[in-house]
């Protein structure tokens, strides 16, 4: 049976988009819970400026917290050296750095030119470098707007190409595709990943961050299985977008998409009830933020996954 891995990002991408801020406890039960239906990645927060995203000022206490959980790759966002020092010795197991292929959406959203990025992408290789091993975190960098900017439109495949191969040059373990905007398509989605790997290896591209904002999220995500990337971000409840790209709203949702794999006989490991069931930890600590998914309105089909079947009605 193939298998997926579904990376839960609510709790960073999710939160950072949301005008309330959830409680520190709310968020370890909310990490917890996600954990014990199954999910066994979850980007957790990120090291930013709290004067910027107030919602974020708890990372290092909820980092804390979530590294203790048996079996989690526990994820954080870093947008430069000090964030990349302060997720490790917090214990994070996988950093991501977020370089912007379009350089307008860069300064705008970590203050930096693509090649401050690079520097930066850098320092913190070297950082993880001189980690004994088996305490160095994946280092992943992440190509945002990679598929069209709010700020700039469509951005240049060279200057995507360029950006992807500067990341591993610096010495990132592998670089991600992320639509920020939401203007992929999958036509597009198969055409950048077959153009990425073209200059970076396929070992090194396994995984994309979609967004829903023009309903194609999931139609994304199956173009990208179909094209070998095994790695899919995705935010409970839809929840989030990026605070600096004007109308880039909605992830895709973790609970249609996780359904969509299931129903497809492919596996994530996630036991969808129990996913479902933290909607209320999240509308709890959340009131008023809206939720979005079709799975969990609708409900699941019957025997689906052992979803009780109701006996025939006797005729008499």
């Amino acid at each position: 049976m193939s298998s997926v891995l579904i990376s839960e990002v609510g709790p960073r991408d999710g939160l950072q988009n949301c005008k309330a801020i959830m409680p520190t406890a709310e968020k370890k039960r909310w990490i917890a819970a996600l954990a014990e239906a199954g999910v066994t990645e979850i980007e957790i927060g990120s090291f930013v400026s709290p004067k910027l995203l107030p919602q974020m000022a708890d990372t290092a206490e909820v980092l804390d917290f979530a590294v203790t959980i048996p079996g989690l790759t526990v994820a954080v966002l870093v947008p430069n050296l000090k964030g990349a020092q302060a997720a490790i010795d917090g214990g994070a197991h996988k950093i991501t750095l977020p370089m912007s292929v379009s350089e307008t959406h860069s300064l705008r959203n970590i203050r930096r030119t693509h090649a401050q990025v690079i520097e930066e992408a850098q320092a913190i290789a070297d950082l993880v470098k001189s980690l004994p091993e088996g305490t160095r975190p994946h280092f992943e960098g992440s190509l945002s707007t990679a598929f069209g900017c709010t700020l700039e439109g469509p951005v240049p495949e060279a200057t995507i190409l360029r950006c992807a191969e500067q990341l591993m040059a610096a010495g990132c373990d592998e670089v991600g595709l992320s639509d920020t905007t939401g203007y992929g398509d999958p036509a597009s989605v198969k055409r950048l990943i077959r153009a990425v790997r073209g200059v970076v290896g396929a070992e090194n591209l396994t995984g994309v961050h979609l967004h829903n904002t023009r309903g194609l999220g999931l139609a994304n995500a199956l173009a990208a299985y179909e094209e070998g990337i095994t790695t899919f971000d995705g935010s409970l409840g839809g929840l989030g977008g990026c605070p600096t790209a004007p109308g880039a709203s909605g992830n895709v949702v973790t609970e249609d998409m996780v359904f969509m794999f299931e129903a497809m006989g492919i596996s994530t490991g996630i036991d969808l009830r129990k996913l479902m069931a933290t909607r209320e930890i999240v509308a709890a600590a959340l009131p008023g933020e809206e939720l979005y998914g079709f799975t969990p309105k609708a409900g699941l089909p019957l025997g689906f996954k052992g979803e009780p079947v109701p006996a025939p009605a006797m005729v008499s």
